[in-house]
């Protein structure tokens, strides 16, 4: 089991490279002319007029603090009389230096704050990576729990439930949750944004870990309501094909009960095709996260990530893409 949960990992590292190498070139692909002329200005503190070579040296300064000088890859294709001419600029190129100081873990600085982008994305993990990890584990023994329920005789309608929440996207889930238990109108039970962090900096850590379980609460049981019906699915197929072979049979037949021979028998093979699913289970919370954090207002990595794309903060969109891969 964990040489496949190992093999699965590394499996995603070409998979990974390949994805933020294709991130980091579409975004020199956009136009930066806008960005430029606003560094420009923040450098020019001395509000007066420059000449043209004080703007071309000032220009020059900014592409290079901000990674966009020289061409973007090994090579580069233009055009002249004669067609289309390639040209190779060996190591010296913006993804080349952008590679070697990403494998350093220097992913540049923020286009819009100048703070360091791994500054730019801690703050925002501190509140994305509890929410993904207690989705995660809320959902798997959840999906354990419910599996076991209904093999041993559980309601067969919950499976009916869970088939339909399966249907519907995660918007749909966190906009329902919404609307029903943070409307002040129907069950004003939860906050309907925010994480409430700026009144309990100096609050004791029971009341820190109280608030926050208040206010996740919803986005949690958003991204574990969306993954729990396929786990528990899964399980519950996995589960009945097991009770079907001869050990199970047999243990039965000494005087087991069904509950019995589910948790001590059954349980442990039919857990190997579920996971996985548990493999890809963190990886779609994440993704789920970028939905749920701009419905919720939550200051965390898909929030960060919505408002880096919105506002062609290409550097912290691109380490957001390398952390999370």
């Amino acid at each position: 089991m964990w040489l496949f949960l190992l093999y699965r990992l590394l499996r995603t590292i070409p998979a990974t490279w390949a994805i933020v190498s294709l991130v980091f070139l579409l975004s020199r692909t956009l136009p930066t002319d806008d960005l430029l002329n606003q560094a420009l200005l923040n450098e020019n503190t001395e509000s007066r007029s420059i000449t043209t070579a004080e703007r071309e040296n000032a220009l020059l300064r900014v592409q290079q603090r901000l990674g966009l000088a020289g061409p973007v890859f090994y090579f580069s294709r233009s055009r002249s009389s004669t067609g289309t001419v390639w040209q190779w600029n060996g190591s010296d190129n913006q993804y080349h230096r952008w590679l070697r100081s990403a494998v350093h873990g220097d992913l540049g600085q923020s286009y819009r704050s100048g703070q360091p982008v791994t500054a730019v994305l801690g703050e925002a993990l501190r509140f994305t990576l509890p929410l993904t990890i207690s989705a995660a584990l809320l959902a798997t023994l959840l999906s354990i729990a419910l599996g076991l329920w209904l093999v041993c005789g559980g309601p067969a309608f919950l499976l009916t439930i869970l088939y339909g929440i399966d249907a519907l996207p995660l918007f749909v889930v966190a906009l329902g949750l919404l609307l029903l238990l943070a409307n002040p109108d129907i069950l004003p039970l939860f906050p309907a944004y925010g994480m409430g962090q700026q009144t309990l900096e100096n609050a004791p850590w029971s009341e820190q870990i109280s608030s926050y379980l208040y206010y996740s609460a919803l986005p949690l049981a958003s991204l574990v309501l969306v993954k729990l019906p396929s786990l528990v699915v899964q399980l519950h197929d996995a589960l009945r094909h097991e009770l079907g072979a001869n050990y199970a049979i047999t243990a039965r037949a000494k005087g087991l009960s069904t509950y019995q021979v589910a948790t001590r028998h059954a349980l442990r093979n039919a857990l190997l095709p579920v996971i996985a699913l548990l493999t890809d289970l963190l990886p779609a919370l994440v993704a789920g996260a970028v939905v749920v954090e701009v419905i919720f207002a939550l200051p965390g990595m898909g929030r960060l990530m919505a408002d880096a794309a919105a506002g062609h903060d290409f550097p912290v969109l691109v380490g957001a893409f390398y952390w999370w891969q």
